[in-house]
């Protein structure tokens, strides 16, 4: 927990909690070290589904040569928060709007995700075409991989059958249709493949060299060059072993060697949870502690509905316990006697479990106390189930290193 997390946790009232707190000093160092750990001809997209908070996007565009949309929500948002960064528009099932959408606001780079989407895309390109203009294609496309990459994977969506990417005995067909001519306002730029989450840079590497290596057999066949590979994200972000990250030097030397090897090729990473985890945290107060059937809970404010990360993923988020001394109320204190809790939310489900057997601090765990999940800054608040049971939302407040002052406005954001 970095100072201006810990000194905001403290310094919120019962009635400002829960928050989420995120460190964009934090943020904006890791993102420099990324970037650093990146080879020259690689480039750095951001998967803006993992946080799209305006002042998260904003503090990551020094590092990145462009960010990847998912749909036309994402597009707009996106486009309104930092408007000079490059998009790349992916995500399956697109529809006519969002295509006529991105087309309109210039996008240039399009992840197709099946023939069918191909064809909807060449005929749309078609009627808003602009002299001298081609717009960009990249096939998407689900690879065979080896059992052993996807071995430790959190989350596949290639290498078997998924509803995501093209199935590579298409490759052939169209790729003639693309260098061929047949659709004129389009251009094949290059492969995409986004094929696991959760991997490792040795297992990603591994995954990154047999994109490459299919996606330049596959330009020879056809006797044409290819401008780039993405070899997409899912770059692993341990939930039990919080200080453990995923090893961007070796990363980024292994894709030196990679590049090195296709001097003619570029290739993007877009990773998402990996860059933005790390800076944000969710901070809470406990309201009551109880014991069932030789176990103890403690309820929090909030729950699951604000940050579904655990009750997704089926981890324990980790977190700590703030004490807290002042009491103001006349009713008894509940208080933790055993050594390790349950910490539950609000919710009327016995789902709503964001962390299972914490370890009770020498301290104590007292209702009145905080607890603050750390590894809160991608895929919590955006992807949570907000209006379940209906409670308040949390306040979002953006620290900057060790300032932490802002003032609430009516929307339940704070800016630091």
């Amino acid at each position: 927990m970095t100072p201006a997390v810990y000194e905001r946790a403290l310094s919120l009232t019962s009635g400002e909690l829960p928050s989420y707190l995120y460190d964009l000093a934090a943020l904006r160092e890791h993102a420099a070290a990324v970037r650093a750990a990146l080879p020259d001809r690689v480039e750095l997209y951001y998967a803006a589904k993992a946080n799209p908070e305006p002042e998260i996007l904003s503090a990551l565009t020094p590092y990145l040569d462009g960010i990847e949309v998912a749909s036309g929500g994402e597009l707009a948002h996106v486009a309104m928060a930092v408007p000079d960064l490059p998009l790349a528009f992916g995500g399956p099932g697109k529809t006519p709007e969002e295509l006529t959408e991105a087309l309109a606001a210039g996008v240039a780079r399009f992840h197709v995700e099946s023939a069918r989407e191909l064809r909807m895309l060449a005929h749309l390109a078609e009627r808003t075409a602009v002299p001298g203009r081609r717009v960009g294609v990249l096939l998407r496309f689900n690879l065979p991989l080896a059992e052993e990459s996807l071995r430790g994977s959190a989350l596949s969506m290639g290498g078997r059958p998924t509803p995501f990417g093209i199935d590579p005995s298409e490759a052939d067909e169209l790729v003639r249709a693309l260098s061929g001519g047949e659709y004129p306002h389009l251009e094949l730029w290059g492969i995409h493949a986004h094929l696991a989450s959760g991997l490792g840079a040795t297992a990603q590497l591994a995954v990154a060299e047999s994109v490459v290596t299919w996606a330049v057999g596959l330009a020879g066949r056809h006797d044409i060059v290819l401008r780039e590979v993405n070899v997409g994200g899912g770059m692993a972000v341990d939930y039990d072993h919080p200080q453990a990250r995923f090893d961007w030097p070796a990363y980024g030397a292994g894709l030196a060697r990679l590049s090195a090897a296709h001097p003619g090729l570029r290739l993007r990473v877009e990773p998402g949870r990996a860059l933005t985890a790390y800076c944000g945290w969710y901070a809470t107060e406990v309201l009551d502690v109880k014991s069932s059937h030789g176990e103890e809970f403690a309820v929090v404010r909030g729950g699951t509905h604000h940050l579904r990360t655990p009750a997704t993923k089926g981890h324990d988020q980790p977190c700590a316990v703030l004490p807290v001394s002042d009491w103001p109320h006349p009713w008894p204190r509940a208080a933790a006697r055993l050594d390790r809790i349950t910490v539950a939310g609000q919710l009327c489900t016995p789902k709503d479990v964001l962390a299972r057997r914490v370890l009770v601090p020498d301290s104590g765990l007292r209702a009145g106390d905080r607890v603050v999940f750390a590894l809160a800054g991608a895929y919590a608040w955006n992807i949570s189930h907000h209006d379940f049971l209906m409670h308040p939302r949390p306040g979002f407040h953006f620290l900057d290193g060790a300032r932490a002052d802002g003032a609430e406005d009516a929307g339940g954001s704070v800016s630091g």
